[in-house]
């Protein structure tokens, strides 16, 4: 624990940790997939050491022991999925997310206005920036009164690990692995802290949507944004890829164990075992290195499959 904070929740927050409703309402009628994913970055795989021995990483999140791991080659998405291609998809399929289905979502507090404030259910004891408001969901991120009109270009939030699982099988493509993730967020790297090297900011240039200030009270947005970023914002890294670190986390196809780096095999590893929860990658904009310090490329997170925030969308991969 560092300023009081729980290092292990502060910017991802389970629906396990509210005492909100526990049961989405029924589920309405989906068509079938009908489109793919196109744009996608060819990457050329290899081996890589993978994961941190520094001590800026957290032993209870299993960043290491580092090792050298070889991945297959793999397209992977330039960006996260935008607002624009999750409501294509909902367009085509009738897809009803689960934050709809729970007829709730977390939304960070200094996101929710005066008139949402009626909407909100509860609110995490550890962590009691995040508020589940009714109402809120991807087209609806801060509650009802709220739109993505002018955030097409964003990420889309609020989708659980299920949600995200449903646009991949719609859209012909999958999750990455944790592996195929940090190799891609690398760039082509070898050890360093983030995508583009082991300076935060080089030549006080930002790099990343991270939070900037006093957590959670006040975000100076020095980096240009206070909440999401448009995918493509900031410089990509040595493949191509934008906001691999900050911005949104991103779902992988993992389940989550801290013993990943001692017990997954070093071709193509992937942790198959059950363990009730999903791997998260890449960090947020609420992030910063006085509590959470995990837009590290080696960091990593977690949460269950259902659970929904206003921080939290995913990219796509593929098989090449």
């Amino acid at each position: 624990m560092i300023n009081n904070l729980p290092v292990s929740s502060c910017c991802s927050v389970s629906r396990n940790n509210a005492d909100l409703p526990a049961e989405p309402a029924p589920e309405a009628n989906r068509a079938q997939p009908t489109a793919a994913q196109a744009g996608m970055i060819l990457l050329p795989g290899g081996t890589f050491r993978m994961g941190t021995d520094t001590a800026d990483g957290f032993p209870a999140d299993g960043e290491g022991p580092s090792r050298e791991v070889t991945v297959a080659p793999f397209h992977l998405s330039p960006h996260a999925v935008t607002n624009a291609e999750f409501a294509r998809f909902v367009e085509a399929t009738g897809y009803v997310t689960e934050a709809e289905k729970f007829e709730w979502s977390y939304v960070f507090h200094l996101f929710v206005s005066e008139s949402n404030l009626p909407k909100v259910r509860g609110t995490p004891a550890q962590t009691p920036w995040w508020l589940g408001v009714e109402g809120s969901y991807w087209s609806q991120p801060e509650g009802p009164d709220s739109n993505i009109d002018d955030r097409l270009d964003h990420p889309v939030v609020h989708v659980s690990w299920n949600d995200a699982l449903a646009y991949c099988e719609w859209a012909g493509v999958r999750l990455p692995t944790e592996a195929e993730w940090e190799f891609a967020a690398r760039g082509g790297l070898e050890g360093k802290t983030y995508p583009w090297g082991d300076l935060l900011k080089p030549d006080g240039v930002h790099r990343c949507n991270i939070w900037q200030g006093k957590f959670p009270a006040k975000n100076n947005a020095s980096d240009g944004y206070v909440g999401t970023a448009p995918v493509a914002a900031y410089e990509p890294n040595g493949y191509g890829l934008y906001n691999m670190a900050g911005n949104v986390w991103e779902w992988c196809a993992d389940w989550f164990a801290p013993d990943y780096h001692r017990t997954t095999p070093r071709d193509n590893p992937v942790y198959r075992t059950p363990t009730g929860v999903r791997s998260m990658r890449g960090g947020s904009y609420l992030c910063h290195r006085s509590y959470c310090n995990r837009y590290r490329v080696a960091a990593r997170s977690k949460n269950t499959p259902d659970s929904s925030s206003g921080n939290t969308g995913f990219r796509v991969a593929a098989d090449a």
